[in-house]
């Protein structure tokens, strides 16, 4: 028996579910900004990322009927979009590469600052995202934005898990790079 989850907008997906408009827009309206994100920081271009989030509603939408509160509605989208946006990446023929473990470096954490200039950081780490290529990106923003594990990157993406480990090592050594070299353009 599963649970059944209400979240604070469970009157409106019920609303919908009765073919409200009002009610539709007002989900949108609400959810619409964040799964932006979410698909902006996996394909890395906002144009795909906007195809991304109307196809993603339309397909919530005509799916509705089949959603049963066994998450919230905002999970339950979110995943929508991510898998949109991975079949995207797909498309795209993203090379997985996949290393044995002998061959994964560990890279240690950079500290982080507590000063005023920590948005700048911020920035500038966001800005050197884009550079990642599609692969890269996908799974370091999975694993570190979205909070996967490389478990279930792996199942999303249909890879192994040791090949999400191999990549996100990697995103992390080339945004590392990325980041030297704009530093020294200063």
């Amino acid at each position: 028996m599963s649970a059944i989850f209400t979240d604070k907008h469970y009157h409106l997906v019920v609303a919908c579910k009765q073919g409200s408009k009002q009610a539709c827009y007002d989900l949108y309206r609400l959810y619409s900004k964040a799964m932006l994100n979410v698909a902006f920081r996996i394909v890395g271009n906002i144009g795909d990322a906007e195809d991304i989030l109307q196809e993603s509603f339309v397909d919530a939408f005509n799916k509705l009927k089949d959603f049963r509160q066994e998450t919230t509605f905002g999970l339950w989208l979110k995943q929508i979009v991510i898998n949109r946006s991975v079949n995207l990446l797909r498309k795209r023929r993203v090379e997985w590469v996949s290393l044995d473990d002998e061959h994964i470096e560990t890279l240690s954490d950079d500290e982080v600052d507590d000063g005023e200039d920590v948005q700048y950081k911020v920035l500038l780490i966001k800005e050197a995202m884009k550079e990642l290529p599609d692969g890269y990106r996908t799974v370091l923003s999975l694993y570190l934005l979205e909070g996967y594990d490389h478990e279930e990157i792996g199942q999303v993406l249909g890879i192994t898990e040791n090949t999400s480990r191999t990549q996100f090592l990697r995103a992390k050594r080339k945004l590392c790079e990325i980041l030297d070299r704009k530093g020294q353009k200063k």
